[in-house]
């Protein structure tokens, strides 16, 4: 009977410690959970991502191949995601995570391709600054770039 308390004791133990979330998963885990909510237009969940205070750029080429850097607020953003009809089909693939943490920071980096209605429209990189806040990774700044050529489809 000892013995057999004593093995439920450590199996208990071991799933509780192989359920722990790294902070790099949890970083992970809040970007995803805002991929997931961005596809849902749910903006409720979509502001629970965001800290108050979140910047958001994006970096794209003009056709007279200028840089540009465009600046938007959270707001704007959450307005033109719940304004989508729901006849058009949009959804942004994530290839792969970089993750870095230092302390209360860490930096989540997504290759991605965005498709409407079936047909890729662009391709780029997000990169996500997040900080933890009472237990919370929060976005920060979210700062991604826009190309319309040379995007591989999945």
């Amino acid at each position: 009977m000892k013995s057999l308390i004593t093995f439920s004791l450590l199996l208990f133990v071991t799933i509780s410690f192989s359920q722990t979330l790294t902070q790099e998963e949890m970083a992970k885990k809040t970007v995803v959970g805002f991929f997931e909510a961005f596809h849902k237009q749910d903006t409720v969940k979509l502001r629970s991502f965001a800290h108050q205070n979140i910047v958001l750029q994006s970096i794209s080429v003009s056709a007279e191949n200028e840089t540009k850097l465009t600046t938007d607020s959270y707001s704007k953003f959450l307005q033109g995601i719940a304004s989508i009809p729901d006849t058009t089909k949009f959804e942004e693939v994530l290839h792969s995570f970089e993750i870095s943490v230092h302390g209360k920071m860490a930096n989540v980096s997504t290759p991605y391709s965005f498709y409407l209605n079936g047909e890729i429209s662009h391709c780029g990189v997000n990169s996500f600054q997040l900080l933890k806040q009472d237990g919370q990774w929060k976005i920060i700044y979210l700062v991604d770039t826009r190309e319309k050529t040379g995007c591989h489809k999945d």
